[in-house]
């Protein structure tokens, strides 16, 4: 009972195999012929039903290398160099023999060149020759790719040089502007001490000043001090006596009163008073 079970389960097995494989061969067929039917409206330059049928290829049978190149390919043709790259990345990677995966990175390589990428050309490139290493245009394409690699790394640096003098000038030009205004702050400072300075000496010299007005001369000029005396004493209002007249005036009185004395005591002398009457 269990042998024929067993059979019955293998003949199953053989059944489903035969069906699967009855089913990617109908797939593969489709998609090589969905390849085919791309390839000849590729010849027609009809990209537009190209791609879809390309499309169509890869949808029954994702890991078809033909349907993926051809539609990279056709991009390439086109002017789509990202759509080329990215259809160009899976063949290469989906690829099995030698020969696909040589065609894939070499097309990589002329779509990398296009986009000005030279340094990862360089490596697409590469990559083409370690699966066919006898192909001279791959070899060709590889050296042009080098030169145009060392070419764009001499511009970078050169950008990289003036990028640094630029900072390098900037820099100095911070520097100069630092120490100019550090310059100006020190003159403003000296011109704020001297400014200082001569307020002290203006306020020194209105107190010698006051002092001199308050009768304090200076010592070192005592005649010119007595001088200024003289001259800072008031003047006598009209219809008043002046100091000195009154000295004058007292002197007067002082001889005149001496010479009425000797006229009284004279008096005195004869029995006579005389009256004298002071005019001030």
């Amino acid at each position: 009972m269990k042998r024929i079970l067993y059979i019955l389960l293998l003949i199953t097995a053989v059944s489903f195999s035969q069906e699967k494989d009855k089913a990617e061969l109908l797939a593969l067929k489709k998609a090589n012929d969905y390849v085919y039917e791309g390839n000849d409206l590729i010849g027609k330059e009809d990209f537009v039903l190209a791609e879809m049928a390309y499309r169509k290829a890869i949808s029954e049978k994702p890991e078809t290398i033909a349907g993926m190149y051809n539609l990279g390919n056709s991009y390439y043709e086109k002017g789509a160099y990202n759509e080329a790259l990215f259809r160009l990345q899976q063949a290469a990677k989906t690829a099995i023999s030698k020969a696909e995966k040589h065609k894939a990175f070499h097309n990589i390589g002329n779509i990398l060149m296009k986009n000005k990428q030279c340094k990862e050309a360089v490596e697409a490139y590469k990559n083409a020759l370690r699966n066919n290493p006898t192909d001279d245009e791959t070899r060709y394409n590889l050296g042009l790719a080098k030169i145009c690699a060392e070419e764009q790394k001499n511009q970078d640096d050169q950008n990289q040089d003036d990028q640094n003098q630029d900072q390098d000038k900037n820099q100095d030009s911070q520097e100069d502007n630092q120490d100019q205004d550090k310059k100006n702050d020190e003159n403003k400072d000296q011109e704020n001490e001297d400014n200082k300075d001569g307020e002290d000496k203006e306020d020194k010299k209105d107190k010698g000043d006051e002092e001199d007005e308050n009768g304090k001369p200076e010592d070192k000029n005592k005649d010119q001090g007595k001088g200024d005396q003289e001259k800072e004493q008031p003047q006598p209002q009209q219809g008043q006596l002046s100091p000195q007249q009154i000295n004058s005036l007292l002197e007067a009185m002082s001889n005149q009163e001496q010479k009425i004395q000797e006229k009284m005591n004279e008096e005195k002398q004869k029995g006579v008073i005389i009256k004298t009457d002071k005019d001030w």
